[in-house]
């Protein structure tokens, strides 16, 4: 029963977090989106305040990109785990 119980509330963290991994990833996509509009603008016009706009927009594109990885390593990590729980159960 234990190990039931584990995999379901695996199960419940698993939704979670790939729905939070869904979410960031359209988060990413969108700021690919502002990232590129930043750097056209930053090459047409060459207005320092236009290259802190690209800077602040890479910026923001990179901390998206490792929270995604954070999150894709989580759900990863939590399948892992279903699988040794199913082993367990199983073996």
């Amino acid at each position: 029963m234990q190990i039931e119980r584990s995999l379901s509330e695996l199960g419940d963290r698993l939704s979670r977090a790939r729905a939070d991994l869904r979410i960031v990833e359209e988060q990413l996509v969108f700021q690919t989106d502002v990232l590129e509009d930043a750097k056209t603008r930053m090459l047409v016009s060459e207005t320092p305040l236009a290259d802190r706009a690209f800077r602040v927009a890479r910026d923001d594109y990179d901390r998206m990109r490792r929270e995604r990885e954070r999150v894709a390593a989580e759900v990863a990590e939590l399948l892992a785990e279903q699988d040794r729980l199913l082993d367990r159960m199983l073996g």
